[in-house]
């Protein structure tokens, strides 16, 4: 579905009331995010989200009382002030929701009550703060607060607040909202996001990530009309680094760890992730092309320059190339997640659908212990043991691959909360034809008023495991609605059926509109067949993919724990399991066979489990489907700096003596320890 398709937009019909289309003079959208509590999670995906709620997510305020208890200064309390516990709250919020769940809602509705009861009179909202020399420590206990002077936390407040709107149509929303930018258009002349020469001004991180804060401006104009919010986004967008700009140059995508060009540095790779989305909030506004050009550009670069089988980039914490051992933050993926669901929503590109799902198909499962209980800091596509000890990470102590509460930074563990919440809260949009679309696929419930008539559609599938998702309608009375449905670019030979009669043979990388007259009990199937693919890496490696997984060796897993003390902040009772680390239990060091790999559906047999569908399928034990081909091992590839070592150039020669073995391979949200992008040998 095209850009320009959509700048012609079509009349909303009928759509929920809170539903916010784009007002004039910014830019229609095709979609827009439905009333959070709208869409309800089903199976797997609602598995996902209980588990969150019993682990870090429901009881970060216990197990990290330091940060996320009642000492926060976003609690009125004398702890920290900065984003980690408007981290937490922007995914316990929507998670507690999406539950439905009375505790998890008060242990998040105090937070949004004091943020909205404690806003001053010049509409300032937030604590005031200190500027603690190190941004990712809290300050030290009875440290005094001092003067305003960073934007960036309060870009997640606004985050949170908007969310609780979304929820409740709560009016002080808009009071607070309404005074908190009258004071941001008065005041950010001179105390910007961020200027190194203005003592007055914000932070860096409020600068990179000033598209956040554009975001809710653009909303809330959406909401009220106010012709005032349109200069504040003006101005906030001058004042964000001209991410378009950099963007149609290259020269900072390109760049690595410390390296500068031209004073630029290279980007920080969560920053990179939330900044991604800026130029096509901004297309909103001012409507022009390069936006949407530049960012496309970008993804091509961070692929050429940074890129990851896994959908991600080498950075750990700087930008740091394809080297298959480079590691990824795990607030990168929940970042990206959320921008390529507003970039979606704003443009209707399914190629930004498609990315979505890479990551939260791949990345997102592997990096956050099945309890919930630990998490990763970093992550690798080749790894192969998640232990203690040096790597080759930009950012490097030692512990940024083992499981645990705090180790690394704590930003991701406040962070990773809205990685799940929001996409279950995205995979259903209004559309601006008076319609519903489906634009990420997971078993859901969607209930939405559409011409005045309650729709509830229920998504069944076990997708991505499964190439079926099936739409089952029930309404009270027929009514007529266009409903979308996402085609995948890597899906040639979809089909889609109303009451098992062919509706249509839609085209890879477009959205398919079925619009009919709909009666309860009508059924609508897509079937989106996966047919296995090829894609080259570093060394001219090779990663297998089929459908939106990624495909990665499985490697038996050998568990331990290391006990340390608990952290600076943490709970002593929240590291009863200390920290985790795992070793392989089985070789790992294959090469795949050329010969396998000039026909892939040959060369590779996909293997479905027999046993029931596990509740969590992402768990090497669980993994509903795997592929097997044959391999060689290549013994002089071996671990360097507590990692893989590099991949070894392709093609490879058979090594002698070399005996062909079956190997299999899971996706790789399944997986802990694996390889995903292979060495291959002709043969």
């Amino acid at each position: 579905m095209s850009l320009t398709l959509f700048v012609l937009s079509l009349a909303v019909m009928g759509a929920e009331p809170s539903v916010r289309f784009n007002r004039a003079p910014l830019i229609p959208k095709p979609y827009s995010e439905l009333p959070l509590g709208a869409i309800r999670a089903q199976g797997w995906l609602q598995d996902e989200l209980q588990r969150m709620a019993k682990g870090m997510s429901g009881n970060l305020d216990l197990w990290y009382p330091e940060v996320c208890g009642e000492r926060n200064a976003w609690l009125g309390g004398d702890g920290d002030t900065w984003e980690r516990g408007p981290y937490w709250i922007d995914g316990l919020y929507p998670l507690a929701r999406l539950l439905d769940d009375a505790g998890l809602q008060a242990k998040a509705q105090q937070w949004v009550e004091w943020t909205l009861t404690h806003q001053r009179e010049d509409g300032y909202l937030g604590p005031v703060e200190t500027r603690p020399e190190d941004r990712k420590r809290p300050p030290p206990r009875g440290a005094q607060l001092e003067k305003p002077y960073d934007w960036w936390p309060r870009m997640v407040m606004l985050k949170v607040l908007q969310q609780h709107f979304l929820a409740t149509q709560d009016q002080r929303v808009i009071a607070v909202l309404h005074k908190y930018f009258r004071y941001q258009l008065q005041t950010l002349p001179d105390t910007p996001l961020h200027d190194p020469g203005n003592p007055r001004s914000g932070s860096w991180w409020a600068a990179q990530r000033g598209g956040d804060n554009l975001l809710v401006v653009l909303w809330f104009y959406n909401l009220t009309g106010e012709k005032y919010l349109l200069e504040l986004a003006d101005l906030i967008y001058a004042q964000t680094i001209p991410v378009t700009d950099w963007f149609e140059a290259g020269d900072v995508v390109k760049l690595r760890g410390d390296q500068v060009v031209s004073g630029l540095r290279a980007f920080h790779c969560v920053n990179l992730a939330q900044a991604l989305k800026t130029p096509l909030i901004r297309f909103q506004q001012d409507g022009s092309p390069r936006h949407l050009a530049a960012t496309r550009k970008a993804f091509e670069d961070i692929r050429m320059f940074h890129g990851q089988p896994c959908g991600l980039y080498g950075a750990d914490e700087a930008m740091h190339g394809r080297g298959l051992d480079r590691g990824s933050e795990l607030c990168t993926a929940v970042e990206m997640m959320f921008s390529l669901e507003k970039m979606l929503e704003i443009t209707g590109e399914v190629e930004f659908g498609d990315r979505l799902e890479q990551i939260a198909f791949n990345v997102l499962p592997t990096q956050i212990a099945d309890d919930h209980r630990a998490r990763q800091y970093f992550s690798q596509c080749n790894q192969v043991q998640a232990t203690f000890g040096e790597h080759d990470f930009f950012n490097d102590e030692g512990d940024r691959l083992v499981y645990g509460l705090l180790q690394g930074y704590p930003c991701c563990t406040c962070n990773l909360h809205q990685g799940w919440p929001k996409f279950a809260q995205h995979l259903w949009m209004a559309s601006s034809d008076g319609g519903l679309a489906a634009l990420a696929y997971a078993p859901s419930r969607v209930a939405a008023r559409v011409n005045g008539t309650e729709v509830v559609i229920h998504e069944e599938t076990f997708y991505p495991f499964e190439e079926q998702v099936r739409f089952r309608i029930e309404i009270p009375a027929t009514v007529e609605f266009p409903l979308h449905l996402r085609i995948p670019g890597w899906c040639s030979a979809a089909r889609i059926l109303v009451n098992g009669a062919r509706e249509a043979t839609p085209k890879a990388g477009t959205v398919a509109i079925v619009k009919r007259a709909w009666k309860s009990g009508d059924v609508v199937e897509l079937a989106l067949p996966m047919t296995l693919r090829k894609s080259e890496w570093e060394s001219r490696s090779v990663a297998i993919e089929r459908g939106p997984l990624v495909y990665a060796l499985r490697i038996e897993e050998a568990w331990s724990e290391e006990q340390r003390p608990a952290p600076e902040g943490a709970a002593p009772e929240a590291m009863h399991r200390g920290y985790r680390e795992c070793r392989p239990a089985s070789p790992w060091n294959y090469a795949l066979l050329d010969s396998k790999l000039k026909n892939l559906e040959q060369g590779f047999a996909l293997v479905r489990s027999d046993a029931p569908r596990a509740e969590n399928p992402w768990t090497l034990p669980s993994a509903p489907l795997e592929l097997r081909t044959s391999a060689v091992r290549l013994p002089g590839w071996q671990l360097y700096g507590n990692s893989a070592g590099p991949v070894p150039l392709s093609p490879k020669s058979v090594p002698p003596n070399a005996v062909a073995e079956t190997i299999r391979l899971v996706p790789y949200g399944c997986t802990t320890l694996r390889i995903a992008a292979f060495p291959w040998v002709r043969n």
